[in-house]
């Protein structure tokens, strides 16, 4: 840090096994990776390039190895491995893990109806490989799941080889978690947290109020994703109680 501040909540250092910060790149250039980089290095500890973003992405293999040398893991959006399986090209996409050489992979079925134990095989079978995050929550905000579901799905999940699992929200933070409001679900949040442990998941709050109530919660060691290049410096303020919103949180 730059200067010496009392009372300061103590904040984990990379490699973290807690306090996670998911930064979503929707489509940076390779000269914006290296600013964004720069200034909140310190900060990230995984990219996700949204959802099939990387598809269309020009020089996709300079964006990668700037965030290689950068000792940065990415991973490709679940939309896309989805897209790979609604077409029956599973073993497409393990190459496409293989050409980029991507240490990470995310399974999801937010945009298909996928039979849970074949998700969970694909997780199995990727998790041989490549580390793997599992997204539990639909993309369509009329499809309610109930809490109990929430966590099945969730421990099923972890059971099969899922490094995290990520709490659905999509990159507008209204759906899933969230209602249309994007207003926190806020039983749901606490009824996945009686059986599964916070630190085995990643919540997608895109909006700072949603950071907000989840730092409140679970205090500043919380994972949070889907955060925007130029939101993750002020997610480190709210995490240290240096922005109105958690200003007296940490203090004594």
């Amino acid at each position: 840090m730059n200067f010496e501040l009392k009372q300061i909540p103590e904040r984990s250092v990379k490699p973290r096994s807690s306090g996670f910060t998911m930064a979503m790149d929707k489509g940076l250039a390779p000269r914006e990776v290296e600013d964004f980089l720069e200034i909140a290095n310190d900060y990230i500890d995984i990219v996700k390039l949204g959802w099939a973003t990387s598809y269309v992405t020009p020089v996709l293999d300079k964006k990668l190895a700037i965030y290689r040398a950068a000792d940065i893991p990415v991973y490709l959006g679940g939309t896309l491995f989805e897209a790979f399986i609604v077409r029956g090209q599973f073993e497409d996409y393990l190459r496409v893990i293989d050409k980029y050489k991507l240490q990470y992979a995310e399974v999801s079925d937010g945009s298909i109806t996928l039979d849970h134990d074949i998700k969970c095989e694909y997780i199995r079978k990727l998790s041989q490989n490549v580390t793997v995050l599992s997204e539990v929550g639909s993309k369509d905000d009329t499809k309610i799941i109930p809490p109990y579901q929430w966590i099945e799905l969730m421990q099923k999940e972890l059971d099969a080889g899922a490094w995290k699992v990520i709490g659905e929200a999509r990159e507008g933070g209204n759906v899933g978690l969230f209602r249309s409001s994007g207003e926190v679900r806020q039983g749901l949040v606490q009824e996945i947290l009686t059986k599964i442990p916070s630190e085995r998941i990643i919540w997608e709050a895109p909006q700072k109020s949603q950071q907000v109530w989840f730092i409140k919660l679970l205090g500043t060691n919380v994972n949070l994703g889907n955060i925007a290049p130029n939101e993750v410096i002020p997610l480190e303020t709210i995490r240290l109680g240096l922005r109105g919103d958690t200003f007296s949180d940490f203090l004594k």
